[in-house]
């Protein structure tokens, strides 16, 4: 059974989602894939420009009767050159024509700079209008979603930020659920880093549930009431990551895995002003 998580507005989410980052030629076979094994979140991004293929391979796979719209959890995400009132809902319109869909179910600000108080106003009009089911955030470190959360009128829904087992940000949580913001993991595998696949630590937690390395992982965070979004273009692995539903990890296992962490990112810094720099001069995706 896919599980899922309550949002503070009553729309359920699935805990574990589909991602397209860096597919390129392979995301519509990825995407319809995902869609037979049963994934129902999937995750765009304008800034990535994956939003036209991930438009076309859920209609397809709409039409096909695979699945329906409102069985589809879709996610996108406002890049940083376009947050501002001025320039926001526009760029929700075109994402809403790549996707070919009329509403979205989770719309995230990416990045956490430029005028994202400007674009979130105009997020909260969206979802009063109900063109969005839920707005949330992107890579907002505790302070940043602190301020936004008690300076709007509604509150970021989500926050999608780096989680896995090297990288637990377990303080970044505990603010997040005083207030009622559900966390999300991109790269809850670490992006292959570490060897993360064939982690001594992971395969022998693992090998207790008939599980690989990867699915421990991802299991870690779904045990924590962390949503993931993982990615694969290859076929097993997009059905193996979706196999985690038939075990928990005990308080061992977790207390194991808790004792990877390294309590820095390895992938991006937020930290670091000059990611910043890099993310507002060359508005890269992330």
């Amino acid at each position: 059974m896919h599980q899922g998580i309550t949002l503070k507005n009553g729309v359920e989410m699935p805990l574990l989602g589909f991602g397209v980052f860096r597919l390129k030629e392979e995301r519509i076979s990825c995407i319809r894939t995902a869609v037979e094994t049963g994934y129902r979140l999937f995750d765009t991004a304008a800034a990535c420009q994956d939003e036209q293929a991930v438009g076309t391979a859920l209609r397809q796979a709409v039409e096909d009767g695979l699945v329906k719209r409102e069985e589809l959890f879709l996610t996108a995400k406002l890049s940083l050159q376009d947050v501002g009132e001025g320039r926001t809902e526009a760029a929700f319109e075109e994402t809403l024509k790549k996707l070919q869909t009329d509403y979205v179910d989770l719309y995230l600000i990416h990045q956490p700079y430029g005028d994202y108080y400007g674009a979130w106003r105009i997020m909260e009009c969206l979802y009063r209008e109900g063109r969005v089911r839920a707005i949330g955030v992107s890579n907002f470190s505790p302070e940043r979603l602190m301020d936004l959360c008690l300076n709007s009128e509604i509150g970021p829904m989500v926050n999608q930020i780096e989680l896995h087992p090297f990288y637990h940000q377990d303080a970044a949580i505990r603010t997040m659920c005083g207030l009622e913001v559900c966390p999300q993991a991109w790269a809850p595998l670490c992006e292959g880093m570490r060897n993360i696949f064939s982690n001594k630590t992971l395969e022998k937690i693992g090998k207790k549930y008939g599980k690989s390395a990867a699915q421990t992982a991802l299991r870690w965070n779904v045990d924590r009431q962390v949503g993931v979004v993982t990615r694969s273009r290859n076929p097993e692995h997009i059905r193996e990551d979706f196999d985690i539903w038939d075990f928990h990890l005990s308080e061992a296992d977790q207390k194991a895995i808790d004792e990877m962490d390294i309590g820095y990112s390895e992938i991006l810094d937020y930290r670091n002003p000059n990611i910043a720099r890099m993310f507002i001069q060359k508005s890269i995706c992330r």
